[in-house]
């Protein structure tokens, strides 16, 4: 009969979301906390590692105490902060939470999409104002959608704007996989991302942060967009160049822009993204359902299930790429 597996949990002791870890297999042996010594007797003899959301307590640092573990997940998607050296370079698998927030993620897109082609800012003023003031409005119907990242979240987005009539257009690292998307309309790789850009009514940024894709973004890639499109970044903030983002806004170089995520978070006091009126600004929590935090749990139960019993494990990262 196979040992009882050992899981290390990182996170605070109180955390709502580890009630969901009531559903291990009750002989889980089971260390939870946001310090090492939450771990000093667990951790030579663990086999998995969860890392989860806002700690405070870094991976790397649980890892070098667990020579033994053979598992390492990630509860948040992105894993730019997780994928220290040893762990990449390690045999151990790192899988993510990656498509868990794809739904709402998707929605905000179509939301920032909606609030420009509709002026929703302009309709809140007026009747802050207590004016009555008709405008035009726009529909989506034949707009086109680039999808900068055609991943899970990108594809979630696609589903949703071809509810409404849009295009897509997706550009990923290998544009061949999208030949046989019925949501893809064009596809774009390497080297196109500019001509993608510029035929794009409203951009949806949805990539993971690696070497390759920091500062993807940049200046030249927003002058080739067209100065009535929408600029929506669901990834990572550092995958836009900030700088050339804000000089395009304040120009008005390009409509606007929606943004959950920045190159600093919390966005500090003053920020110039505060005070742009063709801003749509999220505090990164486009995805912060109700039950966000436990939905991220449920999959990595299922995770757990699938690693007790020897099979494939969902959501493996490619830690030569980096996500």
């Amino acid at each position: 009969m196979p040992r009882p597996l050992t899981l290390l949990v990182i996170a605070k002791p109180n955390a709502r979301f580890l009630r969901v870890l009531e559903r291990l297999p009750p002989e889980t042996n089971l260390a939870v906390g946001n310090n090492l010594d939450a771990f000093a007797s667990a951790a030579p003899g663990a086999d998995v590692i969860l890392s989860c959301v806002g700690s405070g307590l870094p991976l790397e640092a649980v890892w070098r105490i667990a020579p033994r573990v053979r598992w390492v997940h990630s509860m948040a998607a992105g894993v730019e902060n997780t994928l220290f050296p040893e762990l990449a370079a390690s045999d151990v698998p790192l899988t993510n939470s990656r498509g868990v927030f794809a739904r709402s993620l998707a929605e905000f897109a179509i939301a920032a999409m909606l609030f420009f082609a509709k002026d929703l800012r302009a309709m809140v003023r007026n009747q802050e104002a207590g004016v009555w003031r008709q405008f035009d409005v726009e529909e989506l119907q034949g707009k086109t959608l680039g999808i900068v990242g055609y991943g899970q979240i990108g594809r979630a987005t696609a589903e949703r704007a071809r509810v409404f009539g849009v295009r897509i257009a997706a550009f990923r690292r290998r544009p061949e996989l999208s030949s046989t998307d019925a949501l893809v309309d064009e596809s774009y790789g390497p080297g196109e991302l500019r001509q993608l850009l510029g035929s794009s009514d409203y951009a949806v940024v949805a990539a993971a942060l690696t070497p390759e894709t920091r500062a993807m973004i940049g200046a030249g890639e927003i002058a080739a967009m067209k100065n009535t499109a929408v600029l929506i970044n669901l990834g990572r903030g550092p995958v836009i160049v900030e700088g050339a983002l804000i000089d395009a806004l304040r120009d008005h170089r390009i409509r606007g822009a929606a943004l959950d995520v920045f190159d600093t978070e919390p966005l500090p006091a003053g920020h110039p993204f505060y005070s742009l009126d063709n801003v749509l600004l999220s505090p990164h929590c486009a995805d912060h359902t109700p039950t966000w935090q436990e939905d991220a749990m449920e999959f990595f139960v299922g995770n757990f299930q699938r690693f007790s019993r020897g099979e494939p494990l969902h959501n493996v990262v490619d830690k030569s790429k980096g996500y």
